[in-house]
């Protein structure tokens, strides 16, 4: 039973990580009517829109959880979610069909975050409902597992067909084969989840006829659940969002786009950290069996918001020493007028910054360089000061050929300039590098991939206990809706917005680690909210407690 609801949600998140891990040859496909900037926008606003619309997701298919039953349900979302893989794979490009193929991807692609919202939900719920009394941290855990698991195959299957056609055929066709290879997998987990038999508490549930009609309205619309659905979100899963994110995602993206690590070293440095430390979620759940989910979930994000400073601090050292030097020791700044900086804010990379000041902190920004403020008079044009050096920047109102041609200039004259000063330039020896996927045995790479493990048993801690938890706190009729809520828009809006408001809030300070105070506070929120509000659920015997607790009068009335 933990088999076949785990192994179809691998196949899940194997299937939703694949457009992720192609989404610059997706742009290239499908988006092929603009530039390359644009195109890669548009297939970034693709990705981001399957994790929008997971709470959505969450909704629909709680429903019919708790109204048709979990087994049906979550065999719904898995044939949904592999159909759209599969047809990605089949589908024409734009050069074949104009614009009519990006819309057919963007329909595809949000009915992928919809199917996700509705199967996590139905496995951590039918694999509880399943579970003996005292065991469910420990059954539960092994669904925790599948997110990593589904991300670490989807990074293995592209790796393998890579090599196996090589990279001029894999940007012509073969990026299709991994996306094809779902039907395969589809089948699998649809045969193998028929032979299930419904969870016992649902089975039960539906002959005593205390059933739900109406699980939506009685999971939010009355106060005494909506409460312990919003001290979920608060005290559980916005905290275990960001550390999730933060552990996996974030270090990915400051690997590559702040330590300016290339993303096959980077992909593989993770991958090993994933390996290493994906036991952390079976250990953590059978632990919170013992002592309780509460403490374990909360003393992840304790620990993770103590030590995340120093932790990616060690990574610039390890992974870059030569741009950590440099930001140890040649100071940079911007002279702008105040009026003209704004907070860059932009989760959807659409956003066009054009003000002098906006400019050169994107600028700096993105070569990973710290910086200090400092105020000029009203209406000056923003200058990037280093060393005896000083470049001004420009207003980028002005036409769009005439801007793009400045903001090259831009780059240029910074970069040179920063070089100058003492800055290493983009061929830099000192950057971790890894030769084949084995070469982790140098002390370089050894101690990156010991700092990413730390980040992961973070993870582990947060997210082994987390559906044990969230299945404990709600009575089965209204389970699968009420635990699937808060769960993605803990994950998917917390976490998901975690890199583009880290970044704004890294242009917005000058501080590459200023980021990280994203993920603190809300670790931190939720621990604060965690130990006054969250009870500990470990003991709840989740059938008495159904027994205990009489159906609600609509329910009644339906009934008789």
């Amino acid at each position: 039973m933990i088999f076949a609801s785990s192994l179809g949600t691998v196949f899940e998140w194997y299937d939703f990580y694949l457009y992720g891990s192609l989404a610059v040859i997706i742009g290239a496909k499908f988006f092929s009517q603009f530039d390359p900037a644009t195109r890669n926008i548009f297939a970034l606003l693709a990705f981001a829109a399957g994790f929008l619309v997971r709470p959505f997701g969450a909704l629909v298919f709680g429903r019919l959880g708790d109204l048709v039953g979990r087994k049906y349900t979550f065999l719904v979302t898995i044939v949904i979610m592999g159909a759209s893989t599969f047809i990605v794979g089949v589908l024409p490009t734009s050069d074949q069909i104009g614009i009519s193929a990006a819309i057919i991807l963007i329909i595809l692609r949000l009915l992928q975050g919809l199917a996700l919202g509705g199967e996590y939900g139905g496995a951590a719920t039918y694999v509880a409902e399943h579970a003996p009394h005292g065991r469910r941290g420990f059954y539960t855990s092994w669904i925790q597992t599948t997110a990593t698991l589904g991300l670490f195959l989807s990074l293995l299957v592209i790796l393998f067909t890579r090599t196996a056609v090589g990279e001029e055929a894999f940007a012509d066709w073969g990026w299709r084969v991994p996306f094809l290879l779902s039907v395969v997998l589809l089948g699998i987990s649809v045969w193998i989840r028929l032979q299930l038999e419904e969870s016992p508490a649902f089975v039960r549930m539906k002959a005593e006829g205390t059933q739900s009609k109406a699980p939506l309205s009685e999971a939010f619309g009355q106060w005494r659940n909506a409460k312990v659905a919003l001290i979920a979100l608060l005290g559980l899963t916005a905290g275990q969002g960001v550390v999730w994110y933060t552990g996996q995602f974030y270090a990915l993206f400051f690997l590559q786009s702040i330590l300016k690590v290339d993303g096959y070293t980077a992909n593989l440095l993770i991958a090993w950290s994933l390996v290493l430390g994906t036991g952390g979620f079976i250990f953590f759940g059978w632990l919170s069996d013992k002592i309780g989910r509460k403490p374990i979930i909360l003393a992840g994000c304790a620990i993770a918001a103590l030590t995340y400073f120093p932790l990616f601090q060690m990574m610039t050292r390890e992974a870059n020493p030569a741009l950590y030097q440099a930001q140890q020791t040649i100071p940079v700044t911007i002279l702008a007028d105040p009026k003209d900086c704004n907070f860059q804010f932009n989760p959807t990379g659409t956003v066009t910054f054009t003000s002098s000041c906006d400019i050169a902190k994107q600028v700096l920004a993105g070569l990973s360089v710290p910086y200090r403020m400092e105020a000029a008079a009203p209406g000056t044009v923003a200058a990037v000061q280093v060393g005896g050096a000083s470049v001004q920047s420009f207003d980028a109102t002005r036409a769009g050929a005439e801007a793009a041609a400045a903001r090259t200039a831009f780059n240029r004259d910074v970069t040179a300039a920063l070089t100058a000063a003492g800055y290493p330039p983009a061929a830099n020896p000192s950057v971790v590098k890894m030769a084949h996927p084995f070469d982790v045995f140098r002390a370089q790479t050894g101690t990156i991939v010991g700092i990413l493990f730390i980040l992961v048993i973070y993870v582990t801690m947060v997210y082994g206990p987390i559906a044990a938890a969230l299945v404990e706190l709600f009575p089965t009729r209204i389970r699968y809706s009420a635990m699937s809520l808060p769960y993605h828009i803990g994950n998917g809006w917390f976490g998901g917005l975690l890199p583009a408001t880290a970044f704004a809030l890294i242009a917005a300070t000058g501080d590459i680690y200023f980021g990280l105070w994203y993920p603190i506070i809300f670790a931190t929120m939720t621990l604060v909210i965690g130990l006054i509000f969250v009870p500990e659920t470990k003991d709840r015997d989740i059938f008495a407690q159904d027994a205990a607790e009489p159906a609600p009068a609509s329910t009644i009335g339906a009934r008789a």
